[in-house]
């Protein structure tokens, strides 16, 4: 079969500060040459070269179309309309996650500009929690978003005219297919997440663990927890200091390693940097600011160490964590035991003391305390945990997302040709 030519619309092309950016690209690479990518983008395009160990532009796409001086206002919309019509895909691609778009919702119109023959897919990264315009009630956006039958919405207060208009829709976990089920009335190709760094080969739990105790000042048996991710707000690591605090009564030699940036497109840098000297104050007002060490961006290689290193990691997700967390998929990859709060609805591959510890309870450091403590004092309980968690995610590699993209793609292109 002819190789299909998909056109990616990525928000921006900051994998750095951006979970989307960087999906796609690994995406893109994942595919090689069974696909002919090229990528559009009116948002910000990365002027550095990637780092080693992630692909980059150039080595995950053929042409770049880079709209980034237009940003995603509705001004962009006629330039990528034109830029889509010169590259002629067979599929567009749409990653789509409001914070990715700078909370524009314009690309959602693009469909009204290209006409029915253009195949569309999105992937739904983010999704459930946004609408606009903002106002409307959720009884005006139900009729709207339903028509007369099943399957036949004709507009979606999140991604406008792309969620209805598009061949296929994929998300990443059973929250999101829910909610599109419920809203749209579309069944939705559900593909995993795998992890956004992937343990090294070579990787050795004992020589990581020394090395991670060394670079913080702990001694050698001293229990050290990892949270990883970009910080923002919604990450609730203001709960984990609290819970550190909480903890050290029982655990006076606890650690914690905070790995991950703070600079990213849901939270500019002056902002992260304003909520980074906010959490090192918190810490300090509690006595344990010598006992977290936040280590800003890092390699995914250096990552990797961390989370090998580590006793736990935590995830304290204030909305709860579900599967479609790629620092989650990252944790379990590496057979580190994971506390996470739960989701309302509980995301039905985390099972308590199966595949993570769960914390029943967010914005509170009570609850994540105890399920710090639970998993700390108890060796088999963090040997089930982290056997269960990586079996969890052991099919869950780029190899095997690329192979469900591509048939995805084929069948619309076949379609098409047919």
């Amino acid at each position: 079969m002819p190789r299909v030519r998909v056109a990616f619309l990525c928000g921006n092309l900051t994998p750095d500060r951006d979970g989307v950016a960087d999906y796609t690209l690994r995406l893109a690479h994942a595919l090689g040459d069974r696909v002919e990518p090229v990528l559009v983008t009116a948002g910000e395009v990365a002027g550095g070269p990637a780092p080693p160990e992630a692909p980059n532009a150039a080595q995950a796409f053929g042409p770049v179309v880079d709209l980034s001086g237009l940003g995603w206002g509705a001004r962009a919309l006629p330039a990528a309309a034109r830029a889509l019509r010169r590259v002629a895909p067979d599929v567009v691609h749409v990653q789509f996650a409001p914070s990715a778009f700078g909370f524009s919702p314009a690309v959602g119109l693009l469909p009204a500009l290209l006409g029915r023959r253009v195949r569309w897919v999105t992937t739904l990264h983010e999704y459930g929690w946004w609408s606009w315009p903002s106002w409307p009630p959720i009884w005006a956006w139900r009729r709207v978003e339903r028509g007369r039958r099943r399957g036949s919405a004709r507009w979606d207060r999140e991604t406008l005219l792309l969620g209805p208009r598009s061949a296929d829709l994929v998300v990443t976990n059973a929250e999101h297919a829910a909610t599109v089920r419920r809203r749209l009335g579309i069944e939705p190709h559900t593909i995993p997440l795998p992890p956004n760094v992937v343990p090294a080969p070579t990787g050795h739990r004992g020589d990581a663990r020394a090395s991670l105790r060394r670079r913080i000042g702990a001694a050698p048996d001293d229990p050290v927890l990892v949270f990883f991710g970009f910080v923002h707000p919604v990450k609730g690591v203001r709960y984990l200091i609290d819970a550190l605090a909480a903890l050290t009564a029982d655990h006076p030699r606890l650690r914690l390693v905070v790995a991950g940036g703070f600079t990213s497109q849901a939270l500019p840098a002056a902002a992260a940097e304003a909520f980074r000297r906010e959490l090192a104050e918190h810490a300090r007002a509690l006595g344990v600011a010598d006992r977290v060490l936040f280590t800003g961006h890092l390699p995914a290689a250096q990552v990797s160490r961390i989370l090998l290193g580590a006793d736990a990691c935590v995830l304290p997700f204030t909305a709860g964590v579900t599967g479609r967390s790629g620092a989650l998929a990252a944790a379990l990859a590496h057979g580190v035991p994971t506390v996470v709060t739960a989701a309302n609805p509980p995301d039905p591959d985390l099972a308590d003391g199966r595949t993570v510890v769960l914390a029943r309870g967010v914005r509170d450091q009570a609850p994540l305390a105890a399920g710090i403590h639970r998993l700390l004092t108890d060796a088999d309980l963090r040997a089930t945990v982290a056997d269960g968690g990586r079996a969890l995610v052991a099919e869950r590699d780029w190899p095997a997302v690329a192979a469900a993209h591509l048939r995805l793609y084929q069948g619309l292109a076949a379609a098409a040709h047919g």
